[in-house]
């Protein structure tokens, strides 16, 4: 007898810093039943692009398990940490379902990210590989989605990772859309500052 197989949403970004608009999120997916679990896929930084206020892989990932530590259905990944670099996503869906082949990998992506999709490297392999779930964002309309590719008819929460460090840049952050411990750690450390 086959079991079937679990389905996994892998939710790529910097999460830089890790806010309630992706945490909520995740939770909305895993409660519309669009997947049985969610991966937060922390993406290291890219050495060809320096970005000065990215903060370090490991505090970023840290942040991010401090925010989900109560969601039992979403984990916070390093995997791609330990891929080579730059990691595109189409290498690490790739090597997420050889390392795992017991789970059935969707990619989950906001629409601003779905109108650049096609500009993704080898974006047509990922579309014939693994479903795909958009979530709606502001000023990006969703038109006619091909085959495999689903709308999250999420609610759209106002928390910006840019808009949170230039709040705390000026000195006019107070830790809302934050979870407690990420806010309290980012003051701690004088992250963003």
């Amino acid at each position: 007898m086959t079991h079937p197989r679990i389905v996994t949403g892998i939710y790529g970004g910097s999460f830089n810093p890790i806010h309630e608009g992706h945490t909520r999120l995740g939770e909305a997916l895993c409660d519309m039943g669009l997947v049985d679990e969610l991966w937060f896929m922390v993406s290291p930084q890219n050495p060809l692009k320096v970005n000065d206020e990215l903060l370090a892989d490991e505090e970023r990932l840290r942040l991010a398990r401090m925010a989900l530590a109560d969601s039992p259905r979403i984990q916070v990944s390093d995997f791609e940490f330990g891929l080579p670099r730059p990691s595109y996503m189409v290498h690490t869906l790739e090597q997420l379902s050889l390392a795992y082949p017991g789970r059935e990998f969707v990619l989950v992506i906001g629409a601003d990210n779905w109108q650049r999709f096609p500009r993704w490297y080898r974006h047509e392999q990922i579309l014939q590989r693994h479903r795909i779930v958009v979530y709606p964002r502001p000023g990006y309309p969703l038109p006619h989605l091909p085959e495999g590719v689903t709308v999250a008819h999420t609610p759209l929460i106002p928390y910006s990772s840019t808009d949170i460090r230039d709040h705390i840049r000026k000195g006019t952050f107070h830790g809302e859309g934050l979870h407690p411990a990420v806010w309290k750690e980012i003051q701690l450390k004088g992250h963003y500052r």
